[in-house]
């Protein structure tokens, strides 16, 4: 059985520790953006759109037929409840005609465009309302009431399987067996396992769309960074910033490309020429700036952003004798178990993309394997019955501090929408867009996507709320419904991780102890890069009508 590793004050140092400083400060930040925003719903003026209710299609003939259930109640005004028969009475005055079905099988659909849940442009409206003052303070709470909730309740689930999971692997060797293994295998080409890594973990995103499934791969990442010489960003770099990137660089990615170009009106997967460029030039930027920086810090380690929160972690991770670690068969096959375990999250995620299911099999996917696969490690290692689940235990004890994160992030989001400021914002920007050149109405996309980034995480949520208005007036303008596409891949991708409102960023450098500060010192100069890059592409786009 391994040797639990001790740190410099004696204690157990095994698993993930969270440094409370890193968490407290991290904590400030998400606070002082709860006020901020909280400031914005009692002075920006608040306003709605209408949307169109579930199951509403267009037919072929420009009829808009809803088949939904006709006893649901809309809340209009921000608290007023209407029914079914005046809600649509509301989009009568407006000039929007919708025809409703009781029973699916009474119209054939054949063709038609699903409008659910879609904006209708020309329906915004200031209200009077305020949300009151105590729900700000008291959004922490009443979140739990919320929609998101659920959402934030998955995300807490996720992170504290890893937590009890990492903790397992590494009490039980299993870790460094890995370390080891990647040591063996790339100890002389370590900057071919950087390029292997970024255009696996960019390649997985970019078609299939997987984000915060990531955060299991960060530990180890960081482990294998640091046991190869480098630090911690490095780690954070092949996995988690891969992933995003693949976002920015989507070639089949259904929660934005396919998302994105049905509500723009254009064939599915259509523009693929472009796409594949754009996976290309990003992922050549980005393995070059992390090769870039890891040769730094390899050539005088002073040079880490880093190095100080690091030192505890590389002494951890520091493997002496690689043979020795590889020659223990027990651990050897346990290790196999894991791995093969966590090869069946591929299928997971091919099965999610092919069927169109959104998420639902890959994220569930990954978080059971992973923990399944830790689990039995355990087992073929020696641990039984309370000895496993205590260890399981002692790892999600150690990642709790990071739970209150989630649920300061999950508060903003409520204070945003319950204060009704979003479509006002949408509304203004639809006025400076209208009139201006092709040029200048992309940038204003792409500066109000990485924007709004800010406020709405979701990429699908941000293209349901934005593009049934931005496409129409995009293509008055003179923009093709592809260059629309290209400009919102790129402002969603890597401003996944620029912001403090990221859930999935926050929890990443949380995991590692590197502050935010830090992380802006280090991404900064990429994501400048990335806006060089978007700003050329979407200049191109324009210039061909990318079609």
């Amino acid at each position: 059985m391994p040797e639990k590793e001790k740190n410099v004050s004696g204690q157990d140092n095994t698993g993930l520790h969270l440094n409370k400083k890193t968490i407290l400060g991290l904590c400030a930040i998400l606070a002082v953006i709860m006020v901020f925003a909280g400031v914005l719903t009692q002075f920006v003026p608040r306003g709605e759109y209408y949307f169109y209710p579930d199951s509403t299609y267009r037919l072929a003939d420009g009829t808009v037929v809803c088949i939904g259930e006709q006893d649901s109640e809309f809340t209009v005004d921000g608290k007023e409840k209407v029914s079914y028969k005046d809600y649509l009475a509301r989009l009568e005055q407006y000039d929007i005609s919708v025809v409703t079905y009781p029973v699916e099988g009474e119209i054939n659909l054949e063709g038609a465009d699903d409008l659910s849940k879609q904006i209708i442009d020309g329906t915004y409206h200031e209200i009077d309302y305020k949300m009151p003052i105590w729900k700000i303070p008291a959004s922490i709470v009443l979140v739990f009431g919320s929609e998101n909730i659920t959402t934030g309740i998955a995300i807490i689930l996720f992170i504290v399987l890893i937590g009890g999971t990492f903790f397992i692997l590494d009490e039980r060797g299993i870790l460094k067996y890995i370390m080891a293994s990647v040591i063996r295998k790339f100890e002389k080409r370590k900057y071919i396992l950087i390029c292997v890594m970024i255009f696996v973990c960019m390649l997985l995103s970019s078609t299939a769309g997987i984000l915060e499934e990531s955060v299991t791969l960060v530990p180890i990442a960081v482990a294998v960074a640091l046991a190869l010489g480098w630090d911690s960003l490095v780690g954070i770099s092949i996995s988690l910033i891969a992933v995003a990137f693949g976002f920015t660089a989507a070639t089949f990615n259904p929660f934005n490309v396919v998302t994105v170009q049905k509500l723009a009106g254009v064939p599915v997967f259509s523009g693929l020429w472009l796409r594949l460029i754009t996976f290309a030039v990003v992922y050549a930027s980005l393995t070059a700036f992390v090769i870039i920086y890891a040769k730094r810090i390899e050539k005088n380690p002073a040079k880490s952003i880093c190095r100080e929160t690091d030192e505890e972690l590389r002494n951890k991770f520091r493997l002496t004798d690689t043979e020795d670690v590889l020659a223990d068969k027990s651990i050897a096959k346990a290790t196999k178990a894991f791995v093969i375990c966590i090869s069946f999250v591929l299928l997971c995620i091919i099965l999610d993309f092919a069927l169109s299911l959104g998420g639902m099999l890959s994220m569930p996917g990954m978080a059971v394997l992973f923990t399944a696969g830790g689990l039995l490690a355990g087992y073929m290692t020696g641990l039984r019955g309370k000895q496993l689940l205590g260890g399981f235990m002692k790892g999600v004890k150690t990642i709790a501090p990071a739970i209150p994160l989630i649920f300061f992030i999950l508060a903003i989001t409520y204070i945003l929408s319950e204060g009704m400021i979003i479509h006002t914002i949408l509304f203004k920007v639809y006025n400076l867009i209208s009139g201006m050149s092709p040029f200048g109405a992309i940038l204003l996309l792409f500066a109000f996507i990485v924007v709004l980034e800010f406020f709405i995480g979701s990429g699908t949520a941000k293209a349901f709320l934005v593009m049934p208005i931005v496409a129409p007036l995009a293509s008055l303008v003179g923009i093709s419904g592809n260059s629309v596409v290209l400009s919102f891949c790129m402002a969603d991708g890597f401003t996944n991780l620029l912001y403090p409102t990221s859930g999935i960023m926050i929890i990443a450098i949380g995991l590692v102890n590197v502050s935010y500060g830090k992380w802006l010192r280090f991404t900064w100069k990429l994501f400048a890069i990335e806006l060089v890059i978007a700003l050329a592409l979407m200049y191109f786009a324009v210039a061909v009508n990318y079609a």
